[in-house]
C-alpha cells in the first residue's frame, strides 16, 4: 500500500511546537499595511495557538 502524501497546503499555513501544539499565523499583516497602525501591525505580527479540535485535523493532514 503506498504511503499518504503530506497536504502541501498545510504545510506551508502551519507549524508543530516542540511539544506539538499547532501555531498559525495571524490574518491581516500581508497588504494594505499603509493605514493600519504600528500596534495593530505588531500584534499580529505573533503566531497564535490553533484550537485544539482545529489542531487534531492539521496534525492529520501533515502525517503527524
Amino acid at each position: 500500500m503506498p504511503k499518504n502524501k503530506t497536504h502541501s497546503g498545510t504545510k506551508k499555513r502551519f507549524r508543530i511546537t516542540g511539544k506539538g501544539k499547532v501555531m498559525r499565523e495571524q490574518a491581516g499583516g500581508r497588504h494594505l499595511l499603509e493605514h493600519k497602525s504600528s500596534k495593530f501591525k505588531r500584534s499580529i505580527a505573533n503566531d497564535v495557538e490553533l484550537a485544539p479540535q482545529d489542531a487534531k485535523k492539521v496534525k492529520r493532514l501533515l502525517g503527524k
